[in-house]
């Protein structure tokens, strides 16, 4: 697993609307997300899932997006702000070896977490600290880049998830990606 973070200046390239073409936000995230829900997305980038998230949650609900990187988090922000969805989106700086979500335990109804596992220093400790935050009923929908991540990798990801007290269901087709959801067991 590889622990070389996406650069801040990629996040733009990330966010670029061309990608829906084969990634779509709303037809990935409708049968996950509702009004009223509690997301956490580790790794947002620049929002490109956010807003829709954002979106899907409503006004009662809220979108904790968690990076590594202000820059991207200031990007981020300014987007949810254009959009008019700032209010639902809260933007925090993880530490490097942690999520920093100690006071979101059982509160999170959906994770996201999109091209981001691969980038972590250490997997077992990320899906533990998502698995606190998770809601009894929440999922998880891990997907990772296909063309970067091995199929053997990813089988990785899922054996830690597992330890981690995840049961692991078939993932939605998602382009150029390897996918699964992930309940609590």
């Amino acid at each position: 697993m590889s622990t070389r973070v996406c650069p801040w200046w990629l996040g733009w390239l990330l966010a670029s609307p061309v990608r829906k073409l084969f990634q779509d936000p709303a037809r990935i995230l409708a049968p996950h997300v509702r009004e009223g829900m509690t997301v956490l997305e580790p790794g947002p980038g620049m929002g490109f899932f956010t807003l829709e998230l954002a979106r899907r949650v409503g006004p009662a609900g809220r979108v904790f997006a968690v990076d590594l990187q202000p820059r991207m988090l200031a990007g981020l922000r300014r987007r949810a702000d254009r959009a008019g969805l700032g209010a639902r989106v809260v933007t925090r700086v993880a530490a490097r070896d942690s999520l920093g979500v100690e006071d979101l335990r059982g509160a999170v109804s959906f994770v996201l977490a999109f091209a981001l596992v691969h980038e972590l220093p250490d997997a077992a400790r990320f899906f533990a600290e998502i698995r606190a935050a998770l809601a009894p009923s929440g999922k998880v929908l891990v997907a990772e880049p296909a063309g970067h991540v091995k199929r053997a990798d990813f089988e990785a990801t899922l054996a830690a998830a597992e330890r981690a007290g995840f049961r692991r269901e078939p993932g939605p087709p998602i382009a150029r990606s390897l996918t699964a959801v992930l309940a609590a067991a």
